[in-house]
């Protein structure tokens, strides 16, 4: 009875104590003020540029209807999440102009728009989905004629080679093709010359599909057209697989990556599983952020352990990689490990001239960690296992991924990235991005974003549900 009584005045304590902290319950609650970000507009250095109706008033696609037009109080926050709790919330609030059709345009269906399109950097799936989007959406919804495709990257605008006239008909399929037929590279940015292009072609809208370089470009680009007082649009799709690119919530063929990336992790767990102490190795893609090694272990359920850049590992001692996969395999006789292709760029041993080396785009030339890794443990296990059987299978899937069409998702995505695009420039805006910000398409400048950096969150629930999938240790030295 004792026993009894107490639990029951526990209950009671707690259930008031549970009562009390409810009727403590904000009802009601303000916000910091938040801040309109600056979209730039032509009419900022340009005056008495006509306006006119939207074509699509007269569309026989649309029936625009009442809220189908957004104005300039039309916002997006970009923090949507807050903790109420906490008396220094940042202030001010940050809100961007909401993507989509304006009732007014400033570019004249009936005048002369002539539109260039180019893609810049590496291969992300959905690059040819974006071209075809923009090349229908411009032609179909406002009746833009002439367009253009610009080839090779930023270098095409003034190496001479002809630029690619585009309709419907022609970029009908692309969608279902992967990599870019527009054909890209990196490097070949001069301001001067490609921004002497752009006006000597007539080319009054620029729309650029590329990375955090290519974004860094389209500022320059943005600001010496602005400094010139050209009547010039631009705007960028940032494109980039390993979902780097900050603000927006993700890059598109990101979601292909992640599904891709499946098949090489299935077929590293099928040769780790067949082998005796078998270790398959998949090398993903990932320089800064390790969102797509992140995604897809959360996926895959059958990877052991996961590497990224912004979570250091070690090899050697107590809490290590080695002592993890030791264990991992007297356990379970198999083990898969993940590791993001930025992931320990400070432990693998380089020369002073690797240290210094850089690609076309100006970035640092990482080592294989893939390779380097799977040395590592084959010299590991020789050393201390050396009459005992050893296999690691490493699989990089890269160039794979990077090249294959997008999916459905990104398929979806990539049509209403270039149809906000397109709405957006069509009402004058210059120098931004579109993209989706907590799920609400957006107009964010250019420079915004080229500056931004999306890396995985090693404190918040995504790399926690990462631990608990994996069990792998947090290799935090002690």
């Amino acid at each position: 009875m004792a026993g009894s009584s107490f639990t029951g005045i526990t209950n009671l304590d707690t259930t008031a104590a549970a009562a009390s902290e409810h009727e403590n319950e904000l009802s009601s609650f303000s916000l910091p003020p938040a801040t309109l970000q600056k979209l730039p507009h032509l009419t900022d250095y340009l005056q008495n540029l006509h306006r006119s109706t939207n074509p699509l008033e007269n569309s026989r696609f649309y029936h625009p209807s009442d809220g189908f037009y957004l104005t300039r109080n039309d916002v997006v926050l970009r923090e949507i999440t807050f903790d109420l709790s906490l008396t220094d919330v940042a202030s001010p609030l940050l809100a961007y102009h909401r993507a989509g059709p304006r009732k007014e345009v400033y570019f004249r269906p009936s005048g002369h728009v002539s539109a260039a399109i180019v893609t810049c950097g590496g291969l992300c799936p959905g690059m040819n989905t974006v071209i075809r989007e923009l090349v229908v959406g411009l032609w179909e919804l406002y009746g833009v004629r002439d367009i253009f495709g610009v080839k090779s990257g930023y270098r095409g605008f003034y190496s001479g080679e002809a630029a690619v006239r585009l309709d419907p008909k022609m970029v009908h399929n692309w969608h279902r093709r992967g990599g870019t037929l527009l054909e890209t590279s990196r490097g070949g940015f001069d301001l001067d010359k490609i921004v002497n292009a752009i006006q000597d072609r007539g080319f009054n809208q620029v729309y650029i599909i590329g990375g955090d370089g290519t974004m860094r470009g389209a500022v320059k680009i943005f600001n010496e057209v602005r400094r010139r007082k050209l009547e010039i649009a631009v705007t960028g799709i940032p494109k980039t697989v390993d979902n780097d690119v900050g603000i927006i919530d993700r890059s598109f063929g990101f979601h292909t990556a992640v599904e891709m990336a499946q098949q090489a992790i299935n077929a590293a767990h099928v040769e780790a599983e067949s082998a005796v102490n078998g270790v398959g190795l998949v090398k993903l893609m990932g320089r800064s952020s390790g969102h797509i090694a992140l995604h897809a272990t959360l996926s895959s359920r059958d990877v052991d352990c996961c590497l990224i850049p912004e979570n250091g590992f070690y090899l050697e001692g107590k809490g290590g990689l080695f002592e993890f996969l030791e264990d991992r395999l007297k356990q379970n006789g198999h083990a898969v490990v993940v590791v993001a292709e930025g992931a320990g760029q400070d432990i693998v041993p380089r020369t002073k001239a690797q240290k210094e080396e850089e690609d076309e785009s100006g970035n640092p030339v990482f080592l294989d960690v893939g390779g380097w890794l799977k040395s590592e443990l084959k010299r590991w296990w020789a050393r201390d296992h050396p009459n005992e059987l050893f296999t690691v299978k490493h699989i990089d899937p890269t160039y794979m991924i990077r090249a294959v069409p997008a999916n459905a998702t990104d398929n979806l995505y990539c049509t209403l990235l270039a149809h906000s695009a397109i709405h957006g420039v069509m009402a004058g805006y210059t120098g931004f991005v579109s993209g989706p910000i907590n799920g609400n398409y957006a107009y964010i400048p250019v420079e915004e974003v080229a500056q931004a950096k999306k890396e995985v969150n090693t404190k918040d629930h995504q790399w926690a549900w990462v631990r608990s999938v994996t069990n792998q240790p947090d290799f935090v030295r002690v």
